[in-house]
């Protein structure tokens, strides 16, 4: 076994960092070979932490090895050519539009290693395409000019594009470190503007750090369908209208989609074409400042969903073939193409590529004081089949279908994000369960700080198409709920915002169906809805009380939001309808819907005062499967969940956890939300204890167990 190492080294300054060409060539027979030779090598001199926990890992050992060391060593060389993972990740600095004081003019450059000839043309030079070509550094790619103020007067929003000629013809394109992009509204196309305010935003002394020691409770939210106009919201219409809502119900993050800009609205921002570009239909990159600043004065965190897994392959907005070539930052051929999304996949191997990417954690981090990201598309990252794939088997988690070179960027990625920010977080979107995904990156992870418990949605929605609520298993439930490793952070969660699109039904519309019309008035009677309010409130308590150390909820789920999402379009005739969020349903104190939202401001309410979330696993007290009852309990907190549609049962003996006098502090049944409050809130329980068979004494108390109802109670402290 060889390998052939050859590093050319380009330097170009780019502030505090510089460029590196490195290319890695390796003389293996086979990829497949290569992972079987590795199986019992062990490249570490120690045993990595994430193998001395869990002992399934051992026989891939020499792989896990491996992975490190790609890591390390391109952490090594980053740190030798830049300093620094951080002072490496200043692409932002460098290229697009880039004041120079000291000569007087803006220095615009980009990488297009193929590009024939490139010239800048806009608004300051008449839009004439010729008079200003760039010139090129032929060992980095790097084309780059210089716009003297004598010459050239570059006015804030300012509009240009750049002429590239490559091998596929000659094309105006948006530079791939665009600031700023903004839609035309008549012709519908984007250019590029030029973002150069007078004054720097004030930030006012924003110093927030995220405090997670009661848990992650993360609002899912979308700017633009956040309004309940007909129309696109803006982000000051977010920070003045929606902010103090998610204050108030709860919630102590934000998880924000479609920041970077896209061309296509309906693509929920998934298809990313301008990744530094805050997107422009919702208002100024000043404006989400002004939102993450408000934000962070209500002590709410503000997390972007990041798409590092693709980008949008329209030609005229994006970055695809942006220097004529098919491989600019993807892999040629069909290893570039992600089939299943129409899109294209980067290259994570490549440098430059690279570059741009952690450029781009940083970027939002450093400008608009980003709290964290929740990665979308891990799994497709991960595997060369992009995850389309039955998991569970280990070899599948360590043959050759899994991209290196993507977990490689992505501990790189966290690495970054943690450097930058101890306090920020990470959350990886993966439905495979990839062994490691969020534990440290130095213990041989992939250093997220949480995982997406994506099986849980799945769970719950076949319950509800599958199952009848009187033949749920309550060990099933259990099972799904606890599956997580004892170190892994887990964000639960019911539902997707998935579920919410028109061709899929939120849990709300299983549950209710078209009786969330006409029969939600409180005054009303309506043996479905009682049904489906009852059951909405109980899978939200079990799912965030034992699901993870993390609960995230999609914009108006909590209230059972009545209108599934669809965007604009013309199947719809460009309607916006159902592009909002109609708040006026849970403010209305005469519709079931405030009940359920109000439910759910006391279902976190009371996790955060107990911290619940902060406990780990919760502790099983029993399981009565033929009663469809289950027991657990966090600490002095116990939780008693009755799946049973009809059958209530007085003198119900549960185990506790400690003896002593309980009280209930929470129940789905209670009046205020919707319920008949069946059991007396005021009422003390006193414990029990008794010698079982097995000769142990426990604790026990007598309730009142109500049907199809969760009931939390509290040991009450001396």
């Amino acid at each position: 076994m060889c390998f052939n190492l050859f590093v050319l080294r380009a330097v170009t300054p780019i502030k505090q960092t510089k460029i590196i060409i490195f290319v890695d060539k390796f003389a293996l027979l086979s990829e497949k070979a290569y992972f079987y030779s590795l199986k019992n090598l062990s490249i570490m001199a120690k045993r990595l932490a994430i193998i001395e926990k869990d002992e399934w890992l051992l026989p891939v050992e020499g792989e896990l090895n491996y992975r490190h060391k790609l890591y390390t060593d391109k952490l090594a060389d980053i740190e030798a050519s830049s300093g620094s993972l951080v002072d490496f990740a200043n692409g932002y600095h460098y290229f697009g539009f880039q004041r120079d004081e000291r000569n007087k003019g803006w220095w615009f450059r980009e990488w297009l290693p193929a590009a024939e000839s490139v010239h800048l043309f806009g608004e300051f030079n008449g839009w004439d395409r010729e008079s200003l070509p760039l010139f090129k550094n032929s060992e980095t790619g790097v084309w780059s000019i210089f716009l003297s103020d004598r010459e050239y007067h570059l006015a804030h929003g300012m509009l240009y594009k750049i002429l590239v000629k490559g091998a596929n013809g000659t094309h105006e394109r948006i530079p791939a470190w665009v600031t700023r992009a903004v839609q035309d509204d008549e012709t519908k196309n984007f250019t590029a503007q030029f973002w150069n305010p007078s004054e720097p935003f004030d930030w006012k002394g924003d110093a927030f750090r995220l405090n997670r020691e009661s848990g992650l409770f993360i609002y899912e939210c979308h700017v633009g369908m956040a309004q309940e106009k007909l129309g696109v919201g803006t982000y000051l219409e977010f920070a003045e209208k929606v902010l103090p809502r998610i204050k108030e119900a709860g919630y102590n993050a934000i998880q924000i989609m479609g920041i970077a800009e896209h061309p296509y609205y309906g693509s929920y921002g998934y298809h990313v074409a301008n990744f530094f570009a805050a997107s422009s239909r919702f208002g100024t990159p000043e404006e989400l400042k002004e939102l993450v600043r408000k934000a962070h004065e209500m002590d709410i965190a503000v997390i972007m969903d990041i798409v590092h897994a693709h980008y949008v392959k329209n030609f005229s907005e994006g970055i695809n073939e942006l220097d004529g070539s098919p491989n600019l930052y993807s892999k040629a051929g069909e290893a570039g193409n992600q089939p299943h999304w129409d899109s294209k996949i980067f290259d994570y191997g490549k440098r430059e590529v690279a570059h741009f990417l952690l450029s781009n954690v940083k970027y939002w981090i450093e400008e608009f004081h980003i709290d964290g990201y929740r990665f979308d598309g891990v799994t497709l990252m991960l595997y060369h089949h992009h995850g389309y794939t039955e998991f569970g088997e280990r070899e599948k988690y360590f043959d050759e279908s899994v991209n290196r070179d993507a977990i490689t960027y992505l501990r790189l990625a966290n690495r970054l994000v943690h450097d930058l920010r101890s306090d920020a977080v990470t959350i990886a979107e993966d439905v495979s369960g990839m062994p490691g995904i969020a534990s440290p990156v130095e213990d041989g992870g992939l250093g997220f700080d949480y995982r997406l418990a994506m099986g849980v949605p799945d769970f719950w929605i076949k319950m509800l198409k599958e199952v009848p609520d009187e033949k749920w298993n309550v060990w099933d439930i259990w099972n799904v709920l606890q599956n997580r490793g004892n170190d892994t952070g887990t964000i639960a969660y019911c539902e997707s915002h998935d579920q919410a699109m028109q061709g899929d039904q939120t849990i709300a519309f299983r549950l209710l169906g078209t009786a969330m019309y006409d029969s939600m008035q409180t005054t009303s009677q309506n043996p479905i809805v009682d049904r489906g309010m009852a059951l909405h409130k109980m899978i939200r308590l079990v799912t965030a009380s034992i699901g993870g150390q993390g609960y995230l909820n999609f914009m108006g789920n909590e209230f059972g939001h009545p209108e599934w999402i669809d965007f604009p379009r013309l199947g719809n005739n460009w309607s916006y309808h159902y592009a909002r969020r109609q708040w006026s349903l849970v403010d209305d104190k005469g519709l079931r819907y405030h009940a359920l939202g109000e439910f759910d401001k006391a279902l976190l309410k009371m996790l955060r005062k107990y911290n619940q979330l902060g406990q780990g696993y919760a502790w099983n007290q029993a399981m009565y499967d033929g009663d469809q009852v289950m027991v657990y309990n966090h600490g002095s907190v116990v939780y008693v969940v009755n799946w049973n549609p009809t059958r209530s049962v007085p003198n119900y003996i549960i185990p506790v956890p400690e003896a002593g006098k309980y009280r209930i502090i929470l129940s789905t049944d209670e009046e205020r939300f919707g319920g008949f409050e069946r059991n007396e809130l005021d009422s003390e329980f006193f414990s029990f204890s008794r010698k079982d068979a097995d000769g142990v004494v426990r604790h026990y108390m007598e309730i009142y167990n109500v049907a199809r109802t969760a009931t939390v109670y509290k040991k009450v402290e001396e």
